[in-house]
């Protein structure tokens, strides 16, 4: 096990069970108002099980397996009854699933039911991860006075919305969570799950895109066919989004993310209008990506989530916990983004340099994009390989361009929102700027921290590209050096840019561009990182 393995584990570890004597009774038929009846099961203590408080989970995944064993049964072997209802539209459940759209007033439903159960004592907590988290903020304005508390886990309160976002597209996670949700209950869909991943990975590749969905699956997705056809500014979405709720929540919200997750900007948002609410609400933020299943929303719900149903208070703890990364520790401050961490920019130089000192004069760099050959995706923000790696491979590429300070006299922290300005120009109006932050050890290799995408649609002029990264907590060490990468792409990560402005659904032609990144005292390209340092001044 290594050091950050055994940091983790030893933070997260569970209480002891109170039992691991439980009974499930399964199938339990909830009525919606439309006369659907969406199917539940209850995990409760053999004996003393009746009047516990209630973690209530809302999943288009199943009840079992994973939402049984790793979620139902820690609960309610701790305190807890549990009940597990699945989504309109699957397993079991009556109706059509149509992602998303129908939660609030199934929610509301589900939530009106539970209470009128004669096993039901007289409080409840919303407990879950992604979709589960989701289902928590569509009904979050609204809930009955026995619902003490929520916890969501990497999730936002408008959760295809980041999918979506005009100035960079992302392909691969709504693309798997389409393929996912369409083959999930097909038969011996977990034994065929490898051979289902390396066709839907083939798919991606798929011109026009509006046919992915059928080479992955053999059929359709409805999902995906709105994910290609509507941007995030569409009103078709609009019933999604349930950020507007947020500020008029009722109950104490413990959020917990991830700093590789795909929804951390909008959990982050989420927490900061709890925050300006004066809502009692407090968050934590791991090293985890969107996948990785770890005990931290468990210890919320039982620390934070069966304290309050209880009647009381849960431990006493600084309202943010963030995992800095690089210093390996948790540490605790009083709200997100921290303050005391101002921002500093780095500039891009000449030869590949990066320097907290003005750019000098000097030519731009160059490099060509191929979206037949599209630069990978390494890393980062993925479901299947994402998180912290190595970028040896990547940055060895004739596409990508690399700015990397000199070694590091002291230790910089670098935490909160991050930033760049990349002055940039094409050989056609259509482009992306791609900038990913990393760290670069004294062994010479360098492991991503963060990243962000934009498109341009006048890229053909030269203009300053503002590149919005992944919020971070990161403690680059003395010795290492700050690294900077700018390309044109991370594909599948981010649907690449054909160079066209065809509609993305049905574009099929590319075009290759050559790309310039300028950095001179008339076009001063940066990362705008927040810092805190133990000297004076950073220096690279």
């Amino acid at each position: 096990m290594n050091l950050l393995s055994h940091i983790l584990q030893r933070k997260l570890e569970l209480p002891p069970p109170l039992t691991r004597d439980l009974v499930v009774q399964k199938n339990l038929r909830v009525p919606m108002p439309d006369g659907v009846e969406l199917l539940a099961d209850r995990w409760a203590p053999r004996d003393g099980g009746k009047g516990l408080p209630t973690a209530l989970l809302r999943t288009p995944y199943g009840r079992a397996g994973m939402f049984g064993a790793a979620m139902a049964r820690p609960l309610a072997e701790r305190g807890f009854q549990v009940l597990i209802q699945s989504v309109r539209g699957g397993f079991g459940s009556g109706g059509i699933l149509d992602p998303m759209r129908q939660e609030r007033e199934d929610g509301m439903a589900t939530l009106d039911w539970v209470v009128k159960q004669p096993w039901f004592g007289d409080s409840m907590v919303l407990v879950g991860m992604s979709y589960l988290g989701f289902v928590q903020w569509a009904v979050a304005d609204q809930l009955p006075p026995q619902v003490k508390a929520m916890i969501p886990h990497v999730t936002e309160s408008a959760l295809t919305m980041e999918f979506l976002r005009e100035d960079g597209m992302s392909l691969e996670l709504p693309f798997e969570w389409g393929v996912l949700t369409a083959v999930q209950e097909r038969p011996w869909a977990m034994l065929r799950s490898r051979g289902q991943a390396r066709k839907t990975v083939r798919a991606l590749h798929t011109l026009p895109l509006a046919t992915a969905d059928v080479a992955a699956i053999g059929r359709s997705s409805k999902y995906i066919q709105d994910v290609l056809a509507y941007d995030a500014t569409h009103e078709y979405w609009d019933s999604l989004n349930h950020s507007h709720r947020v500020a008029n929540v009722g109950v104490p919200v413990s959020s917990v993310g991830g700093w590789y997750d795909i929804f951390l900007p909008g959990q982050l948002r989420d927490f900061q209008v709890l925050q300006e609410s004066e809502r009692p609400a407090r968050l934590t933020v791991g090293p985890w990506t969107h996948a990785e299943f770890t005990n931290a929303a468990l210890l919320e719900a039982l620390d934070f989530g069966l304290a309050f149903a209880r009647g009381g208070q849960p431990a006493e703890r600084a309202p943010v916990r963030l995992f800095v990364m690089g210093e390996d520790a948790w540490r605790d401050f009083e709200s997100w983004p921290p303050k005391g961490y101002e921002p500093q920019r780095f500039h891009l130089q000449a030869q590949g340099g990066l320097s907290v000192d003005p750019a000098t004069d000097s030519s731009p760099d160059t490099f060509r994009y191929d979206p037949a050959e599209p630069t990978p995706a390494a890393g980062g923000i993925s479901i299947s390989h994402g998180g912290r790696v190595d970028n040896t491979a990547l940055e060895a590429r004739a596409d990508v361009l690399t700015y990397t300070t000199a070694v590091l006299e002291q230790d910089v922290d670098v935490i909160g929102e991050v930033s760049a300005e990349i002055w940039f120009r094409s050989s056609l109006a259509h482009a992306d700027v791609f900038v990913r932050l990393c760290d670069v050890g004294p062994d010479g290799r360098s492991h991503n921290v963060c990243d962000g995408l934009t498109s341009l649609s006048a890229a053909d002029e030269l203009s300053r590209a503002t590149v919005r990264l992944w919020p971070t907590a990161y403690r680059f060490k003395r010795g290492h050096s700050i690294r900077v990468q700018v390309s044109s792409g991370a594909f599948p990560r981010f649907a690449r840019n054909h160079g066209t402005g065809e509609p993305r659904a049905t574009a099929v032609t590319l075009l290759a561009a050559d790309q310039a990144v300028y950095h001179d005292p008339e076009h001063p390209s940066a990362i705008v990182l927040p810092v805190k340092v133990a000297g004076d001044q950073v220096r690279g």
